[in-house]
């Protein structure tokens, strides 16, 4: 079974469902399809393509395995 990073990806980065809709151009309803394990194998491969663009993570990052927030940190002055 393939599991759903969607939600916890956008938990992370503070991406609300509306946010993700305005993001990537993809339906709520596609968003919420794609947010739930057995959803997700549903959506087509360009649409997911679309989510991980808007929410600026590979493909490979919405489904499977355990999904961690990297925060970026800012170069410190010298």
């Amino acid at each position: 079974m393939i599991t759903s990073n969607v939600k916890a990806i956008m938990k992370g980065k503070g991406v609300t469902l509306r946010g993700l809709v305005d993001l990537s151009g993809v339906s709520k309803q596609t968003i919420l399809t794609a947010r739930s394990d057995e959803g997700l194998a549903d959506c087509r491969l360009s649409t997911l393509g679309r989510i991980a663009n808007a929410l600026e993570v590979p493909l490979k990052d919405l489904f499977d395995g355990e999904y961690e927030v990297v925060k970026k940190s800012k170069p410190q002055s010298v």
